[in-house]
């Protein structure tokens, strides 16, 4: 018999976020380009933490996180082409988008007015989204993607969000043969940032705020690394990077004015990390003097997904991953962890099948 309902590790409020309990949910009703799959890992992300803490404004409960899935396609809607029962799949940070205005049709459905998030998001018939920390996901076609039979399941489940997040800007903004491309901040999104960087053939300089993690930058394929609590740091370096890639996700104590200073005229300063505080302070003048450029990026698209998957499998790309089975226990202890920045680089929750049918 085919579940009604799907079951899920749900934190029930702020107060408790890292002592989730079982949670039944409906999904929304089937769609004829839905997709549900039957999950076997998820990545624990920071936006996991961000959200279960209350750290973003959250005011949704009970829900169930996790936005790095892969999984079986267990059932497949009749206008569905791209997957058949039986494929592994994957489903990262956005399940749904209106597919109609322009921003959707010019592949840039990330930023669509109507994005849908995969947990804690609400679909236009109000149904809440639940995330990967479940049985099961039911997701549009679009937001499912096909994972190439090289990659590892494990290792590839962090990629459909950290990785799409470091990999989107990189690749948007040129990151290749003959071009500099700084890393800051060398955590879950930004150890991609180094091995996506490498992949696609830029030299890559890691940048953090001591030398704790030179070892592993270089380990990842870096070029170079900075440490910007040495003195004089940017020394030598100022005006030669063409990007830089901010994953930081706190802005305390962050001075900017040094970071731009490495860039080249017109460089860019991509930021990917989402502070709890109210962000950093930039001055005219910091930019004025080599006419940079500050933007973001939020997540990528469907060829980008399914691009760097691709990439992934030809380069050999390999996340730091260390794997915890999901239980009640399980899923509080990496939430706890990552919490507090104990983990390198990303966690993986395995072995699904010991807790859902």
């Amino acid at each position: 018999m085919y579940p009604e309902t799907f079951e899920g590790f749900a934190a029930h409020s702020a107060e408790e976020w890292n002592k989730p309990k079982r949670h039944e949910f409906t999904p929304k009703p089937f769609g004829d380009r839905d997709i549900d799959v039957k999950i076997v890992a998820c990545g624990v992300c920071g936006s996991d933490v961000h959200t279960v803490t209350g750290g973003w404004g959250n005011k949704n409960w009970p829900i169930i996180p996790g936005h790095e899935i892969i999984g079986e396609a267990v059932r497949v809607g009749p206008k569905v082409t791209s997957v058949k029962v039986g494929d592994r799949v994957g489903v990262g940070a956005q399940i749904f988008s209106c597919m109609e205005c322009p921003t959707c049709k010019e592949g840039n459905e990330t930023y669509c007015p109507d994005w849908v998030d995969t947990y804690g998001g609400f679909y236009p018939d109000g149904t809440m989204t639940m995330g990967g920390y479940s049985s099961h996901i039911r997701a549009h076609e679009h937001y499912t993607f096909p994972i190439p039979d090289a990659l590892d399941t494990n290792l590839t489940a962090p990629m459909l969000c950290a990785g799409l997040t470091a990999y989107s800007p990189l690749v948007r903004n040129g990151a290749g043969p003959g071009k500099k491309i700084g890393i800051v901040g060398i955590g879950g999104i930004g150890h991609f940032g180094i091995l996506f960087s490498k992949a696609l053939g830029a030299e890559t300089w890691a940048i953090s705020r001591t030398d704790s993690k030179k070892a592993d930058s270089l380990a990842m394929g870096a070029d170079g690394f900075l440490a910007t609590a040495d003195k004089d740091w940017t020394a030598g370096h100022k005006m030669t990077f063409d990007m830089i890639l901010c994953t930081a996700s706190g802005s305390d104590g962050f001075d900017l004015a040094p970071y731009l200073s490495l860039l080249r005229v017109h460089g860019k300063f991509i930021a990917v990390g989402l502070p709890e505080e109210e962000g950093w302070k930039v001055s005219p003048q910091a930019l004025l003097k080599n006419g940079c450029l500050i933007g973001s990026s939020h997540l990528g698209n469907r060829e980008e997904m399914l691009a760097m998957l691709q990439l992934a499998a030809d380069k050999g790309v390999k996340s730091w991953v260390e794997t915890i089975p999901i239980s009640e226990e399980g899923v509080g202890k990496a939430l706890t962890r990552l919490h507090s920045n104990d983990v390198k680089y990303r966690f993986t929750l395995t072995d699904y099948n010991k807790q859902f049918e």
